[in-house]
């Protein structure tokens, strides 16, 4: 048996925690177990979590996972699974350098050679967006992701949804329609709203509509899709395969968005991407995260059939003035993106070489991010 030994725990800027596992016989496996804006709380976890893991063999991952996930009697949520998912990140990690291989290997092996990725763009006019997509353009992106709008009412006025239309038109129009645009509505809008702009939005041919409704109201996502043809994409807020049982069951989803720091880790995700295929829905996995998690994220893509595109948080605003994901890498060319993918590597484990030098320094200065909080004007909370 290689028990495992210990496990240090890392917060570093802009808004990550890693965590670094060593065995007996000193492999060292890394993850990502994050909720954004939550970190000391998934920390405290992976400690009380790690009361269980010191000892046990790491090798049997599947047994490790049960044991965390079964063992303290309460279960799911974002933070114990998001504890679990960097836990059993880590220890895929060790397992594919244990035996000199890339974990798609481990999995089923690849079934393509390259990822297709996108990138988030920000800006608030028609023309910062345009600008923002020329930029990552030239950084080898030929996909992307951008807000519908931000702060929304409940209903908004028939000139405000007429600002939301014609924005992003002139945005399709000025960037011509070989460019593949996921819109993402970020919870932010209610039913009879995300009705409205489903069907206005239509003829600009998004790529997906993301998160037309909150996670809680599963129920909505169906009477949405009966409103447009455009595909619907939810997921990022949904905590291993139970949580994801019902949306695939009630038909109303074209893409599934796990984010593999929350949703139990890769072979969690791996099952859910099975339990998808048999429903004919395909897998985006959510990631506007870190390096392990991005990198645990194409390895679930290049052993999955149904696997259709990948986020990454290469460039995305929440880095600006800050860290970005190569920032902690010694070799940061096994993301480099060329003609709108990302080449599969053959490194063993994750792939990812982490400068424990730069991760140790970074943590002495760590993080306080938080999401926002906003409000409308009548000074009620709405989403962010």
């Amino acid at each position: 048996m290689d028990a495992v030994r210990e496990f240090h725990l890392y917060k570093v800027p802009p808004r990550w925690l890693f965590l670094k596992i060593v065995t007996e016989d000193g492999v060292v496996g890394w993850g990502e177990p994050i909720v954004e804006g939550k970190a000391d709380t998934v920390a405290a976890a992976v400690r009380e979590l790690g009361h269980h893991l010191v000892g046990m063999d790491a090798n049997r991952i599947e047994n490790i996972w049960q044991t965390l996930y079964r063992g303290g009697f309460y279960r799911g949520g974002p933070i114990l699974m998001s504890a679990i998912s960097g836990i059993e990140q880590a220890l895929w990690d060790i397992k594919g350098k244990r035996l000199g291989v890339p974990v798609y290997e481990l999995l089923g092996g690849a079934v393509r050679d390259k990822m297709s990725v996108y990138s988030w763009v920000g800006g608030d006019e028609p023309s910062e967006v345009v600008d923002a997509i020329q930029q990552r353009q030239e950084a080898g992106f030929s996909r992307f992701k951008m807000n519908v709008a931000g702060r929304l009412e409940w209903l908004e006025t028939p000139q405000q949804i007429r600002r939301i239309v014609e924005t992003l038109s002139e945005i399709r129009d000025k960037i011509g329609w070989d460019v593949g645009i996921g819109l993402d509505f970020h919870g932010r809008v209610r039913k009879p709203l995300a009705r409205l702009l489903a069907r206005e939005l239509e003829p600009l041919k998004p790529m997906f509509l993301e998160e037309p409704a909150l996670p809680e109201h599963p129920d909505v996502l169906k009477v949405i899709s009966q409103h447009t043809v455009t595909p619907i994409a939810t997921g990022e807020r949904l905590f291993g395969r139970t949580d994801f049982k019902p949306l695939l069951e009630q038909g109303s989803v074209d893409i599934i968005q796990p984010d593999l720091s929350h949703a139990g880790g890769i072979w969690e995700v791996r099952k859910i991407a099975a339990m998808a295929e048999a429903y004919d829905v395909a897998v985006a996995p959510h990631c506007p995260l870190g390096p392990l998690a991005f990198a645990s994220s194409l390895h679930l893509d290049f052993c999955t059939p149904n696997a259709l595109i990948q986020e990454t948080s290469l460039g995305i605003h929440y880095h600006e003035g800050s860290n970005d994901l190569l920032d902690y890498m010694v070799n940061p060319e096994i993301f480099h993106v060329e003609g709108g993918y990302i080449t599969r590597n053959r490194l063993p484990g994750l792939g990812v070489e982490i400068d424990e030098k730069k991760v140790e320094q970074a943590a002495k200065k760590g993080h306080d991010w938080h999401n926002p909080i906003w409000r409308n004007e009548d000074g009620s909370v709405t989403e962010w």
